[in-house]
């Protein structure tokens, strides 16, 4: 388990972070998210012992990392799959890894044929591809076969195969009872992947749930209804409290449920041809709750004047 509790951390009159307190259980997902600036990796730092808090812990197990007698075998870590000697073969890096942590060397092998790498396990990493240094990064964070496993953006540069397999290997941990923390901007694959959401702004909290709480939370749902004589159908909910908007061959009844159009349709006397849910986004709900805790603001293209 990973306990923040009261994390503040400043670097000189700016504060990355401030007064964050969360918890992240074992046998689930958990994704962490925030605009960029939020305070997302530096508070993973801390977490991992590299920055050290201004106020506030962050524990692992109930334990400060640094205090960790082999903390590679506690806790498996992702921040910068770049800070890799170029010159090292990731066989190397990786045993270099393997005998700081007293882990057996065979484990090298087992985890560079785990995330596909075996094949050039004896070339330099400064010829590796981003997607090639991504996996390297992972196979360093299952070395020690640890029980947590804190990943910042573990599927940058991958391709969709690599993308899915790493979304099917943190499933399959998680499963496993370990406790899993990720961070990623594609929020997509965020939706398919975290079962929980950690979603901070300007260093602090702003959502701890679930990813289908969040999502209902922070955006609306449209019922999506086609039926025979729309117009009427559309006057029809209207004078039923709703607001159906016309959507070409469709209507859309924002804050509805499909059973109540449903029940009016009925008792309308109307046929109808479809009768759906759409479910805002994942990308929808974070906007919501974190559009005032963007750091850079962009605008779109200016327009010259014709």
């Amino acid at each position: 388990m990973i306990h923040v509790a009261g994390l503040t951390k400043d670097y000189g009159p700016v504060r990355a972070v401030e007064d964050l307190t969360f918890r992240v259980q074992p046998g689930i997902v958990t994704g962490f998210l925030g605009p960029n600036g939020a305070g997302k990796s530096t508070t993973m730092r801390m977490i991992v012992g590299l920055d050290t808090p201004t106020s506030g812990t962050a524990l692992v197990n109930s334990r400060p990392y640094r205090e960790l007698p082999r903390p590679l075998t506690v806790v498996g870590s992702l921040l910068d799959a770049k800070a890799v000697h170029p010159n090292r073969s990731a066989a190397n890096h990786l045993r270099w890894l393997a005998q700081s942590n007293g882990i057996p060397q065979k484990r090298v092998d087992e985890v560079l044929g785990l995330v596909g790498l075996a094949g050039v396990a004896r070339k330099r990493t400064g010829g590796f591809s981003l997607g090639m240094g991504q996996r390297l990064g992972l196979a360093g964070a299952l070395l020690g076969d640890p029980r947590i496993l804190v990943l910042d953006e573990p599927v940058n540069g991958l391709d969709p195969e690599g993308i899915r397999w790493v979304r099917d290997l943190l499933k399959a941990l998680a499963a496993e009872g370990r406790t899993v923390l990720i961070s990623s901007h594609l929020l997509s694959e965020m939706a398919l992947t975290a079962d929980r959401l950690i979603v901070i702004g300007r260093g602090r909290l702003v959502a701890d749930t679930t990813t289908a709480e969040f999502i209902r939370e922070h955006s609306a749902s449209t019922v999506v209804v086609r039926s025979e004589r729309l117009d009427e159908f559309a006057a029809h909910l209207t004078r039923a409290g709703l607001e159906p908007a016309p959507a070409g061959p469709a209507l859309e009844v924002p804050d509805a449920t499909t059973e109540q159009v449903g029940e009016l349709a009925f008792t309308g006397g109307f046929r109808l041809y479809e009768l759906s849910m759409r479910q805002a986004s994942l990308e929808e709900a974070f906007m919501d709750s974190t559009g005032t805790a963007v750091q850079y603001q962009a605008r779109g293209p200016e327009r010259s004047a014709k």
